[in-house]
């Protein structure tokens, strides 16, 4: 790019809070956005009010051009592109672009990702590192090109997880971090210093897929600290869940936050205890102390407020 007086014209694409953080700091960093891609406005909460993006309403409130298609091949949305003549593409946290959106600009179109690529590929890595165990995982730059985070990497940087990081102190440490490597990036390729360097692939690489009900559900037969971690990955959202049972009655609970106490015991897996106020799920290693709990319809409390008004019986179990 080598424009040594002037940074780079872009265009955001982005849609949630991660994304809104780092469209924020190259505002403060006085890049210049020529526009904002953001999905369109969506129907949420009890009265299904139609609701903006975190990316669009701070875009609002810099008075940025915004564009939301529904579809990104649309002819009418690539002129409008087109005729921006953006230096460069900056994605964070927004769908797969076509080679005809990602093609456009002069320099390319570049992704943040937060993961180590080529670990931890897809649509939810910071859940995956923790569901995973992992003690570290960073952020990396890299330019888009026709497959799922596949591209050239740019830019890296490791972020430590500490053993009690949730996904969502990991997600604002991630995205603190992602934001000062964005700029790094776009200054980087700018000065004509930066060079990519192809992805090394060694097959021993972690996925991070999509979640959905089935990969976030808690398999009680799995050991404590599988059954922790993935209960940290999850939380605050979507949160680990599963079916149980009380009073004959079946339902679905969510578990937020827990410890593995290892403890022999006599009792039979699955099974609910309540000791004071706290509330034991019995395993073969020993008890997950369920910390936090969300019930169907209710809040997330802890087990002593939820105790305050609700009982198990003893045949209370999981599912």
């Amino acid at each position: 790019m080598n424009k040594k007086n002037s940074l780079p014209s872009l265009v955001f694409f982005g849609t949630p809070l991660f994304a809104s953080h780092c469209l924020k700091s190259l505002l403060d960093d006085n890049f210049k956005i020529l526009s904002v891609v953001t999905a369109p406005d969506r129907k949420a909460g009890r009265g299904k009010k139609l609701t903006s993006s975190s990316v669009k309403q701070l875009a609002e409130s810099f008075e940025l051009p915004i564009f939301q298609p529904i579809n990104l091949k649309e002819s009418k949305f690539i002129t409008q592109l087109t005729e921006l003549k953006a230096d460069i593409f900056v994605v964070v946290a927004f769908r797969m672009l076509p080679k005809v959106v990602w093609s456009l600009p002069k320099y390319g179109s570049i992704n943040l990702h937060a993961s180590l690529l080529p670990n931890y590929r897809g649509a939810a890595p910071i859940n995956w590192v923790l569901i995973n165990g992992e003690k570290k995982t960073g952020i990396t730059t890299f330019f888009i090109d026709e497959k799922i985070d596949s591209g050239s990497i740019l830019l890296q940087k490791e972020v430590s997880i500490d053993l009690n990081d949730n996904a969502g102190s990991l997600h604002d440490k991630i995205v603190f971090q992602g934001a000062t490597l964005i700029i790094d990036t776009l200054k980087g390729i700018q000065s004509g210093i930066l060079n990519s360097r192809k992805q090394n692939i060694t097959k021993f690489e972690f996925e991070a897929p999509k979640l959905s009900a089935e990969n976030t559900k808690l398999e009680w037969g799995a050991t404590l600290i599988i059954l922790k971690n993935k209960i940290k990955g999850l939380c605050p959202y979507p949160g680990a869940w599963s079916f149980f049972e009380n009073n004959g009655i079946q339902g679905r609970l969510k578990i937020l936050k827990a410890e593995a106490i290892y403890e022999k015991h006599s009792h039979p897996s699955n099974k609910i205890l309540v000791k004071g106020d706290e509330i034991y799920i019995t395993n073969r290693e020993g008890y997950l102390n369920c910390i936090e709990i969300q019930l169907p319809n209710k809040k997330r409390m802890s087990s002593k407020t939820l105790l305050n008004g609700y009982k198990f019986d003893s045949n209370a179990r999981v599912l």
